[in-house]
């Protein structure tokens, strides 16, 4: 007969650490675009809409529906490099040219190589661009926001 322990996984164990993901160790992917420099990721948001209904007849209890779901806005942040991929994509889609994406958020494993987990964000298309400030006196990298929006 098997250990019950055995067959409830690792996690199950008393006395295993499960180590939480690291935040710096993702990576962003976007058809389309060869090269992306990102050093930020907003967070990622979902919202499922609670729905107050009252039956008829039980007029004590108020029922919670689930209603419209939303998805936040994403903000990429890195540096500028020679590719200008990102910046036509924004540009086609201000001159009406639908161009939707799906773009991968993924986490990595604490060595930097192994895919943990990942978001797959469908319908995705840039609605801003916003560099920052160029500085003669800085040494800082040139940084640019990028902020998607998507469907699901």
């Amino acid at each position: 007969m098997a250990d019950d322990t055995e067959a409830k996984g690792a996690s199950a164990r008393p006395g295993s650490v499960s180590e939480p993901y690291r935040s710096y160790n993702f990576q962003i992917e976007i058809p389309g675009v060869g090269q992306g420099y990102f050093t930020n990721c907003s967070e990622i948001e979902m919202r499922v809409e609670a729905i107050n209904y009252r039956e008829g007849g039980t007029q004590q209890i108020v029922r919670r529906l689930q209603g419209r779901v939303e998805h936040g806005e994403i903000t990429l942040r890195g540096g500028v490099s020679d590719s200008e991929d990102l910046f036509t994509w924004l540009m086609n889609i201000a001159k009406g040219i639908i161009d939707r994406r799906t773009v991968n958020i993924i986490v990595l494993d604490t060595d930097g190589v192994a895919e943990k987990m990942r978001w797959q964000l469908a319908d995705a298309w840039p609605c801003a661009w916003k560099a920052k400030p160029l500085d003669a006196l800085g040494r800082d990298i040139y940084i640019q926001e990028l902020t998607l929006v998507y469907e699901s």
